[in-house]
């Protein structure tokens, strides 16, 4: 163990050689703050046992998940019932969800923009005043309780789109990376797996005239170039609760002969590529101003595109982008509760999965933070747009909220409920006003974050009736919110 000062508060933290699954190995008391404590103890090869769970060949009744030591999944057995010892749980077991596109100081945003209309541009003002107040220490007090909220919704694994990279002035800090560090450090307390999508963002936008210089907050999110970004996160290290990944923050960000040295580094180092695409018309045209190219087809001629990238919106495509993200097995990342709080508009979701791409979920700016609503707005958006109900199966929605995404942040092994997966699992229940008298293979389309009951990640219960280890997460969220909105 290690003890560090932030914030006027001693915090006891995980060495990052003694965490697995993004929880420290052996039991360990994490103290937050010296009112609260996290207990995280290992009960030897527990099992479970759940009337009705989400296995890879569909729902099953009375389903016994064995977990050994290292919280890896030994056995599951479904048309049994539960034996001396073995832990209830609640409603339908299912795989536990990935949380694919964040940016965890949106969070100190929520139910502050909504006061005067506007649009995303206008809302980027007000998410660029936040940006210029953190610091390693307000950074981490506010991701660790977003990171909690979200294990609270059943979140057990996140891509983090980070790139708060140095000081508000823009000169880095003398440790380069001690805001990515904060947020390792928030997702171990907050107990779920963090990838860590590295942002590279060298540029203020783009206009038909060519890119604008970095503004005096967007100083601090760039390193000089692609070169510059790829050294700083070369000195990150993963350990088992953290993984790296890259991202291009968009083609506005990022100008043409840059993108292929962050898609080397994306190939030499077998991260995932996540990048915005297209969220808004704006940038359409403007990349078709300077660069003659959709920005679909501009990532296509660099190389970007492929089954380790993931493009986040995807909004406003043409026929040939679907066609070219569907050809090439690029994941595209839906987040719609965002996409409907900011107006950017309805993706082409179905046309995208018939073309060939996977689908994953985001809840981005954290407006809400409800992955099933994610999922269920998926299905409910087509709706809308094309008059049909019936454009995802439900098991379609369970796909993106877990193995695509998973898959999407570089974690495949995560999403199954099978033997020697690792032990993520989340029980939704179905006695709820919201969920009673929902069959358990439609769970996705009435639950909401309130009916999670109980989340283990890597075998560890972090949530248990509905209430996180940390304690009071809306106090840790008032405290770290109010924080950044004191004049």
């Amino acid at each position: 163990m290690s003890e560090k000062r932030r914030d006027g508060v001693w915090t006891e933290v995980a060495r990052h050689d003694e965490v697995a699954g993004g929880l420290p190995r052996e039991d360990v008391v994490i103290s937050a703050a010296p009112e609260r404590t996290m207990t995280l103890s290992r009960v030897p090869a527990p099992t479970y046992w759940v009337e009705q769970a989400w296995l890879p060949t569909g729902v099953a009744g009375r389903v016994r998940v064995q977990i050994d030591g290292d919280g890896v999944i030994q056995g599951v057995t479904s048309g049994v019932d539960a034996a001396d010892g073995d832990r209830r749980l609640p409603g339908v077991l299912l795989p536990g969800f990935a949380n694919a596109h964040s940016h965890a100081f949106h969070r100190a945003l929520r139910g502050r923009t909504h006061g005067s209309g506007g649009s995303f541009w206008t809302w980027r003002k007000g998410m660029y005043a936040i940006a210029g107040r953190l610091d390693p220490d307000t950074y981490l007090a506010l991701a660790r309780a977003t990171y909690a909220e979200m294990a609270l919704a059943g979140v057990t694994a996140v891509g983090e789109f980070h790139y708060l990279h140095h000081g508000p002035d823009g000169r880095p800090y003398a440790e380069p990376n001690v805001m990515a560090e904060a947020l390792r450090q928030a997702a171990v307390e907050a107990g779920i797996r963090l990838t860590l999508l590295d942002t590279c963002y060298l540029a203020g936008g783009l206009t038909s005239d060519g890119h604008t210089g970095l503004d005096d907050v967007q100083r601090r999110f760039g390193d000089g170039d692609a070169d510059g970004w790829a050294a700083r996160v070369a000195l990150l290290k993963p350990s088992d609760g953290m993984r790296i990944g890259a991202a291009v923050h968009s083609v506005r960000a990022v100008p043409r002969n840059q993108l292929a040295a962050v898609g080397a580094f994306a190939t030499e180092t077998g991260a995932p590529l996540h990048v915005h695409l297209s969220e808004q018309p704006a940038e359409n045209a403007a990349c078709q101003a300077f660069y003659h190219l959709s920005p679909t087809a501009l990532l296509a001629a660099e190389g970007l595109l492929g089954p380790r990238t993931t493009a986040v919106h995807a909004t406003h495509l043409s026929d040939d982008d679907v066609r070219l993200l569907g050809s090439s097995a690029t994941t595209a990342c839906f987040c719609p509760t965002t996409e409907r709080d900011l107006a950017d508009g309805i993706g082409p979701a179905r046309a995208l999965f018939d073309a060939g791409t996977a689908l994953a979920l985001g809840s981005d700016q954290h407006a809400v933070i409800d992955l099933l609503e994610e999922a269920r707005a998926l299905e409910l958006h087509e709706r809308l747009e094309s008059h049909r109900r019936g454009r995802f199966t439900p098991t379609e929605l369970v796909d993106a909220l877990t193995r695509h995404g998973h898959a999407s942040i570089g974690r495949p092994d995560l999403g199954r409920i099978a033997v020697g997966s690792p032990a993520d699992l989340v029980a939704v229940r179905l006695d709820s006003v919201r969920t009673s008298g929902s069959r358990p293979d439609q769970v996705v389309m009435s639950a909401s974050a309130p009916d999670v009951d109980t989340v283990l990640v890597g075998g560890r219960e972090i949530v248990s009736g509905g209430v996180h280890a940390l304690g009071d997460v809306g106090a840790l969220l008032s405290q770290a919110i109010d924080s950044l909105h004191r004049d």
